[in-house]
């Protein structure tokens, strides 16, 4: 049985076919090269993996997909995006019926909530699930900022053990981390989301991270997070770090979906192309991320 989450967590796509249909078999070969390279946990549905452009039997249907391809061996987090209370219950349970470790949930976005309204909707969903929920912080979608003092506030509700924080905000960050460090008891536990603080995030006690750059370079991701958090060589880890940065640095300059899609197939692994309306990277930044991904250490 899969324990706390901890460590390394890929965020992966959504294969899809030419036609623009899921393609459930190609979720085997990409979670099993991440298996293979010492990463912790998959994230499926969730930004990278396209969520919002998914009906729900397609999202279900790559969750399961992921879930038997791992066989239990490592945690599948579902990610959830709706603007429903019943619609991200209905999304959960039957997440965890597929058999998700736990639940990512979005808040509604379009029209951000207040916190008052924000906190009864997780609790609301809280009271229908029975698996961890983590917290998806992505102010930059959904319109919703909270400062570290109601994030903490939100960890008080049953379930809701887990946040990736995907603000990008250092500060509020560093207000986490350094409350987790000087408290025994901690009610949500920080996995970083935004790749170029991972260093910082980690260096700072973080329960993990959560990228798609792990989807691409599984192998380094996991290699550094041992370096850093584990093995405490900061020297070392800065060696490590210097790709990373780069190929995090180039992940949040594009549209990520299509970042970690053309990745996967410059080192050959056909996810298949975007849900319009995205769209695939340029041809000079493919071949900037070309560039980049020559530098890794790993050659599978």
């Amino acid at each position: 049985m899969v324990g706390e989450l901890k460590g390394v967590l890929a965020a992966v796509p959504t294969p899809m076919n030419k036609d623009g249909t899921i393609n459930t078999a190609m979720a085997k070969p990409i979670a099993e090269r991440i298996l293979k390279a010492g990463v912790d946990g998959i994230v499926t549905t969730g930004t990278t993996g396209e969520v919002t452009a998914l009906s729900f039997e397609e999202h279900q249907s790559i969750v399961k997909a992921y879930v038997e391809a791992v066989r239990g061996k490592t945690p599948i987090i579902a990610g959830i995006a709706t603007n429903s209370t019943k619609e991200t219950i209905k999304y959960c349970q039957s997440s965890e019926k597929i058999g998700v470790h736990a639940v990512m949930v979005v808040p509604p976005f379009y029209d951000p909530l207040p916190f008052n309204t924000l906190k009864t909707f997780y609790q609301t969903i809280s009271d229908h699930v029975n698996i961890p929920m983590m917290y998806y912080n992505l102010p930059g979608a959904t319109g919703v900022h909270l400062t570290a003092e109601q994030i903490r506030e939100l960890g008080t509700i049953k379930n809701l053990k887990y946040l990736k924080d995907t603000s990008g905000n250092a500060k509020e960050q560093v207000d986490l981390l350094v409350y987790e460090q000087q408290t025994a008891q901690v009610d949500i536990q920080t996995f970083n989301g935004w790749d170029t603080l991972c260093f910082s995030a980690l260096a700072l006690g973080a329960q993990g991270i959560i990228v798609g750059i792990a989807t691409i370079v599984p192998e380094e991701c996991a290699q550094f997070y041992k370096t850093l958090a584990v093995d405490g060589n900061l020297q070392e880890a800065r060696k490590q770090w210097a790709f990373l940065w780069e190929l995090a640095s180039f992940m949040e300059s594009v549209n990520y979906p299509a970042g970690v899609k053309a990745g996967l197939e410059i080192i050959g692994i056909d996810a298949g192309p975007l849900r319009e309306p995205t769209l695939p990277l340029s041809k000079n930044e493919l071949e900037q991320l070309r560039g980049i991904l020559a530098k890794r250490t790993s050659k599978d």
